[in-house]
């Protein structure tokens, strides 16, 4: 199977019609039928609604339209879409019923009703619904005037979903002002859509066991397949005979990975990331779930790596996950060379519908951060609903926060979750919940920031992407910090001719966190011959095409015979000032270093007799990893 694209579009679904749930493969095990085709949006990746979610979204139909009959006790799923925040498309009877949506200018969760749900709901509908006329034509996208309102059910307020009846044709739309005025508005009410309405096969009650009672061909031919493979590899010489471990972080794609590893193998071992910011209730089930399976589990520790370091970084994004390499790769590389010092097979739960980054996973795959490790992939094309439908299947104990209407589960602050669920993690947590808020608003206070940085979650991001601002035009943000926090570069002579002859560079580098000067001729030592004096505050630099002077107060000056050596000397002498004294002493360059030529000891020591300038170790570093995100002065300006 292909992985799938995860741009928009359509995915096609089926749905079974006599038993009331969604059809995961060709046909129902139950009734033996192929079910009813609809669709959904891309990615698609559908999950089922269960816990607190299935009250959720009953509680906004009840708000609604006074009334949640036609989805009590019947099947619901969930498929996340794109959008400023959470973003659910609602399915229940084969349909997309409506949208549950985060609205983060309000700071709430809003419903979107969608054509099938104004069929479904509009002959029990008690209130938000409108009866107009004297309108003709295409109707939809218009703006219905109070005038032509001759009846309204229910109190409502501005924003509303409403029921839209004209005659024989049913639609929705949105009130344009509240109940009380819309009949004198002369702009009432916004519709969306306005159909003659096709009979929608109503099913009947279905719960989980029915989801998976009814996919249970489907699903044991996804786990025989995948253990299959899981078995197959283990046995094959591409293991080289290597123990088999399980990185199990209490999320449902790891449990399953488990599942599937039970089977396919002996005498298997959990490996588990305590990366200092995970849920109480997470840290509690990983540790139940070993022991009531009897399965060893090792557990690598972040500690206070996150804490220490956040002030150096300021706070991780979408696009500037610094924390990962501290909080989970570091401990986990020092985990595995420790108790695995020839290697180990890893099976995991990555899967392609999780995110872009992984939507071209195979299923064997390296972590270059983690060198002696084998990644398998087993589940790397299962959607969630399948994912689900197995542990149910399988009678696997699920971690309880994704009844608590959670879509995903990491570290709490994490900021790939949602506004939504950090609310969320508010309600169950304040204590966490207070503690990053009120770093976020210190944070954003010192930057300049306006507080929509931290009040609608403009934080997970380092570069705003388009959707977050058109929201940021539309509130007239401006979010470019007026104070500059963490590193930064005062260019005091840009690349340039020298009286001497050559050129030359000059620069004042500011860092948030500063070591000794000689951990800053550690590093240069990759680049070439070094002295270094604590004593008069200067490390010299000699390369082959030139050299440079850093001084132990953050100046940095190069020169060189021609400009383009003394640009790329000037870039290099740069990274390695930045990584010295930012360094976060995960240790993964050490892991990865083939010559053994780094050693940390509160900083990185270079051994120059071994190191022989490979670069391997500045591909693993966390530092430069995201170094155009911590200096983004650009391109060094030329005389």
């Amino acid at each position: 199977m292909e992985p799938k694209n995860p741009a928009n579009g359509k995915e096609t679904c089926r749905w079974c019609d006599t038993c009331g749930t969604l059809i995961l493969g060709t046909s129902c095990s139950v009734c033996k039928r192929e079910g009813r085709e609809f669709q959904i949006n891309s990615p698609g990746d559908i999950r089922p609604c269960m816990g607190d979610s299935v009250t959720l979204v009953q509680r906004l139909f009840e708000d609604s339209f006074g009334t949640c009959s036609p989805i009590n006790g019947r099947g619901i799923f969930l498929n996340k879409v794109p959008g400023e925040d959470r973003t659910d498309e609602i399915i229940a009877h084969g349909a997309i019923i409506g949208v549950l949506r985060f609205d983060l200018r309000n700071d709430r969760i809003v419903l979107e009703l969608r054509q099938p749900g104004a069929v479904l709901f509009a002959p029990v509908a008690v209130k938000n619904v409108v009866r107009f006329g004297g309108m003709s034509g295409h109707l939809k996208g218009k703006t219905i005037p109070g005038s032509n309102v001759y009846e309204v059910k229910g109190e409502f307020c501005e924003g509303s979903p409403l029921i839209l009846v004209k005659g024989q044709k049913i639609g929705w739309g949105t009130a344009l002002v509240g109940s009380d005025e819309i009949q004198s508005a002369e702009k009432a009410v916004k519709i969306k859509s306005l159909e003659s309405p096709e009979p929608l096969d109503i099913s009947p009650n279905a719960d989980l066991r029915t989801m998976v009672d009814c996919n249970r061909d489907h699903i044991r031919s996804l786990a025989r397949r995948a253990v299959k493979e899981i078995r197959t590899f283990v046995e094959s010489p591409k293991s080289k005979g290597l123990p088999v471990t399980v990185s199990f972080s209490g999320g449902k794609d790891s449990l399953a990975a488990y599942g599937l590893a039970s089977k396919a193998c002996e005498n298997i071992t959990l490996v588990n990331i305590d990366t200092g910011l995970e849920f109480p209730k997470t840290v509690e089930y990983v540790n139940r779930f070993s022991e009531k399976s009897d399965i060893p589990i090792l557990t690598a520790h972040g500690g206070n790596g996150f804490w220490d370091n956040v002030d150096s970084f300021g706070p991780p994004a979408k696009d500037f996950r610094w924390c990962c390499k501290v909080c989970k790769l570091g401990p986990v590389t020092d985990l595995i060379s420790e108790k695995y010092p020839n290697g180990t097979v890893t099976v995991e739960g990555n899967r392609w519908l999780e995110s872009f980054a992984r939507s071209g996973i195979g299923f064997v795959s390296r972590n270059p951060f983690v060198p002696n490790q084998i990644n398998l992939n087993p589940i790397r094309s299962w959607r969630a609903a399948e994912v689900w439908t197995y542990i149910l299947w399988a009678g696997l104990d699920y971690n309880p926060l994704y009844d608590r209407d959670f879509e995903r589960i990491g570290c709490y602050l994490c900021p790939s979750c949602l506004s939504s669920e950090w609310r969320n993690t508010g309600r169950l947590h304040p204590d966490l919940y207070d503690r990053w808020e009120r770093y976020l608003k210190l944070y954003s206070d010192k930057s300049g920031l306006p507080p929509e940085y931290v009040g609608l979650g403009f934080w997970r991001w380092k570069a705003i992407p388009p959707k977050m601002q058109k929201l940021a035009d539309e509130l007239g943000l401006d979010l470019k910090p007026k104070r500059e926090q963490g590193a930064s570069m005062d260019m005091v002579k840009g690349l340039s001719s020298c009286a001497a002859g050559g050129y030359s560079v000059e620069s004042v580098v500011h860092l948030p966190q500063n070591r000794s000067l000689d951990y800053t001729g550690e590093m240069l030592k990759m680049l070439g011959d070094v002295k270094c004096s604590e004593e008069y505050g200067i490390a010299l630099l000699r390369t082959p095409v030139g050299r440079a002077k850093v001084f132990g107060g953050g100046q940095i000056t190069v020169t060189s015979p021609d400009r383009r050596n003394a640009d790329r000397l000037f870039r290099d002498t740069l990274k390695a000032v930045v990584r010295a004294n930012m360094c976060t002493c995960c240790g993964i360059c050490a892991k990865s270093c083939r010559r053994h030529a780094i050693t940390i000891d509160e900083g990185v020591l270079v051994d120059a007799a071994k190191c022989n300038g490979c670069g391997s170790c500045s591909s693993s570093c966390m530092v430069l990893h995201y170094y155009d995100k911590l200096m983004p002065e650009g391109r060094i300006p030329q005389s």
